[in-house]
């Protein structure tokens, strides 16, 4: 081999070398950039994925506060049902306590406390719960109901005047306590 062909084959080396080198280079600065792009990309998608995570944090927040201010709520509205029913059952007690005392006012009204007669007479408070029961079996007569064509007692058949075919009834003969 002569000298030329030595040198050639050098130069030849050298020259597969240094492309070889090059495209080492070049692909190592391609790779850095795609790792650049892709590191950007994710730092991009970590960003996001926190402001939707503290966005997510905000919201569960909120509905954490709601729910609270949803229980503050029920327990007022529940103090306030109690307060209304202590009222009612003031309200009911104070009308039974007013009912009782006009019961011991009413001579016509036979209570637990006096002596019972020995009529059939109905005390108030059993004409109180027959009332409660319901309306009267038909055939029944209620105390202090006129039956049709029959005149209450103490009172006259009407007159020729009466309007309607009713007649005066005298204010003594209501009905009392009813």
């Amino acid at each position: 081999m002569d000298s030329g062909q030595l040198m050639g084959i050098i130069v030849g080396v050298i020259v597969v070398l240094v492309i070889v080198a090059v495209a080492v280079v070049v692909s190592r600065r391609r790779k850095e950039a795609a790792d650049r792009n892709r590191a950007a990309e994710m730092r991009e998608q970590a960003k996001a994925d926190e402001f939707a995570a503290r966005e997510r944090e905000a919201k569960a927040a909120r509905a954490e506060a709601d729910a609270q201010q949803a229980e503050l709520e029920a327990e007022r509205l529940r103090q306030e049902a109690r307060g209304r029913q202590e009222e009612a059952e003031k309200v009911r007690s104070g009308a039974q306590e007013q009912l009782r005392k006009a019961d011991e006012l009413d001579p016509d009204v036979v209570t637990a406390g006096q002596d019972t007669p020995a009529t059939d007479t109905p005390t108030r408070r059993q004409m109180r719960s027959d009332e409660t029961a319901g309306a009267p079996v038909s055939g029944e007569q209620v105390p202090g109901e006129q039956v049709a064509g029959e005149p209450r007692s103490g009172e006259n058949a009407p007159g020729p005047g009466a309007a309607g075919g009713t007649g005066t009834t005298h204010p003594d003969d209501r009905p009392r306590n009813l």
